[in-house]
Formats: C-alpha cells, structure tokens, sequence
C-alpha cells in the first residue's frame, strides 16, 4: 500500500456525475484524486502518477469492459489496490476480476465508506457465513446472462442471440433487474 500522502487514487468510471462524488468525497479524505473515463484516459494517466489505489467501472462506455482496464492496473503495478464497481453484478465477472488483480468487488450503489472499507480488507475472511440457502432459479439465469454479457463485451444483440431470447426481452430483463 502506498504511504505518501495524500493517497493517491485513480478513478476509471465513464459516469460523469458519479465520478464527480466519488472525488470529491476520496478528496474530502485526504486522497489526491486522478480520474479517467476510459482505458486510453487511465493509461494516459499512469505515463506520469503512480496510484496506489483504483476504483474502476465494470462496464464502461462503448461496450468496453473495466476487467481489461483492472488487468493493465494490475500488470503496471501489482500491489496496487483495486476495487471494482458494478451495476451488473455476477459470479462470473466478479471471480475474473479478483483473477485479473482486483482485491474486491462491490455492486452499486456503493459509497466511499464501502470502497475504503474494501481497500482495507484485502485478506480474505474465513468467518463470512456460509448459507445453505440454494440459489433460485431467476439467480442462475441473472448470473448466465451477466455472464454471456461479459463475454460479449455487453453487446445486447449478441448476447441475445447467443442466450436464444429476442433482444427487447434481454432488454427488458435487464431494465427490469438494473442496480444503479
């Protein structure tokens, strides 16, 4: 982890008023906040700072997938601390984030209390409780359709064609099951 101070953060998010909370929020704790909306902007960033922290969009603008922006993060600096954001959240996309570099992986919303907290725990924790609870079949069809989303790039009309659904009706579902 980074000691300098202030801390410095890089934000990848392509939500132009979210991005503007979230720094002004890591400001008001005493991170110096870089911000980028896109993998060229972050990539642009790091030719002349060195974060140590990161919080990145999953799905960014132009079907681009913020786990290629976590694996550039990663491979420029692995001990930097990554986190995560998403609106769509999956089993699947969350473990190739963590297998990609990031440390965690939170669903919005999300604060700045949440994403400190993150950077915090980056030991896994083997007291989280385990259910026995078996997942529901709209679970599994949420987390298979995230999943073919991830594999397309979150290309609707390939993602329907591929899960054999009309794309109004992916569009639907996805509408109906948004978290924002």
């Amino acid at each position: 982890m980074q000691s300098e101070e202030p801390r410095l953060l890089l934000i990848i998010e392509d939500d132009a008023a979210f991005a503007r909370t979230l720094v002004r929020s890591f400001e008001r704790r005493n991170y110096r906040v870089l911000h980028a909306s896109s993998q060229d902007e972050a990539t642009a960033l790091l030719e002349e700072h060195s974060p140590g922290y990161a919080v990145v969009d999953l799905k960014l603008h132009g079907n681009t997938s913020g786990l290629a922006c976590v694996q550039m993060l990663h491979q420029y600096d692995p001990e930097m601390l990554i986190v995560v954001l998403t609106g769509f959240a999956s089993i699947n996309t969350a473990v190739e984030a963590i297998k990609l570099g990031a440390i965690q992986y939170l669903a919005k919303p999300s604060n700045t209390d949440d994403i400190e907290a993150a950077f915090a725990h980056v030991a896994g924790n083997t007291e989280v409780e385990l259910t026995n609870r078996s997942t529901s079949i709209k679970t599994l069809e949420w987390e298979r359709i995230h999943a073919v989303l991830a594999e397309t790039d979150f290309n609707i009309s390939e993602a329907a064609r591929r899960l054999g659904m009309h794309r109004r009706t992916l569009a639907r579902k996805l509408e109906k099951q948004r978290v924002k």
